[in-house]
């Protein structure tokens, strides 16, 4: 097969209905490994074949007043990490991992540590949640008593800081913000540990939210990081301000945001509104 063959059956999988591009660029990476990895052929002509390019998809983004409503429908742990995805910004599995150490109540901040693209950033701490969080922070000490008392207490540290610090597992700082409800057996090193609170849990409670608030969009855990950057952007907040808050490496991530603020991406008003 040469390189127009290859391009022919990649333009022939991306013209059938229904195919990702990330699915022909899975192809293509499959052929690639084919020939270099088990027929032993270096192939450099491959590397000169277009990839394909996923098409742009604005986001979903919900209005101040659902935002309100789709909070207003939940209620305890599931309110909080809602509340902090859109009122910090966070990714879903960002606010899960949240670490006791993470938390800044003076200076109302919040640590993501080893964010998307292995970064860390700061963000906000919204005040409103506060209150609730220091709630859940004692709840979650109690539960690291108890754990504790029971000869266990240890939780998953990242990369060889356990070998570095034997006793950090069991330190206070460490544990997470959001612990799951029972202890589990880590499969990676068969040791009993409390883990975080597991995802899906908080993506079914948004998800029965937005149906009792009847809220006409497709909206997920992340509409809310959507909207929080898009409700900053129409409050007047510099877009860098905003990139560096999402963790953005790039400011043209960021200005997809633009595309809902007042009227229309580019600002200008419709000539039937004139």
């Amino acid at each position: 097969m040469g390189a127009r063959e290859v391009e022919a059956f990649l333009t022939r999988l991306a013209t059938r209905e229904n195919v990702a591009a990330s699915t022909q660029n899975q192809a293509l990476a499959a052929l690639l490994f084919l020939y270099r990895e088990v027929l032993g052929q270096e192939l450099p002509w491959m590397d000169d074949i277009r990839r394909a390019k996923k098409p742009l998809r604005l986001p979903t983004v919900l209005t101040r007043e659902e935002v309100a409503a789709l909070l207003d429908a939940m209620n305890g742990v599931a309110w909080l990490m809602a509340s902090l995805l859109y009122g910090a910004g966070l990714r879903l599995m960002e606010c899960v991992r949240l670490r006791v150490q993470d938390i800044d109540f003076v200076r109302h901040e919040i640590t993501v540590r080893q964010g998307k693209g292995g970064k860390d950033r700061r963000t906000m701490l919204p005040a409103l949640a506060v209150e609730a969080l220091q709630r859940q922070l004692a709840e979650a000490q109690r539960l690291h008593a108890r754990d504790l008392a029971a000869g266990f207490g240890a939780v998953f540290l990242p990369h060889a800081l356990e070998r570095k610090y034997p006793n950090a597992a069991r330190e206070w700082a460490w544990q997470y913000v959001f612990p799951a409800s029972e202890r589990s057996m880590d499969p990676r090193s068969g040791v009993e540990r409390r883990h975080h609170l597991h995802e899906t849990v908080l993506q079914r409670a948004v998800k029965n939210a937005v149906r009792r608030a009847r809220i006409a969009k497709p909206a997920t855990c992340h509409t809310l990081r959507h909207s929080f950057a898009t409700h900053l952007l129409e409050r007047g907040a510099d877009i860098r301000t905003v990139q560096e808050l999402l963790g953005h490496s790039d400011v043209r991530t960021t200005q997809i945001y633009t595309h809902v603020l007042n009227r229309g991406g580019s600002g200008l008003a419709s000539p039937l509104d004139r």
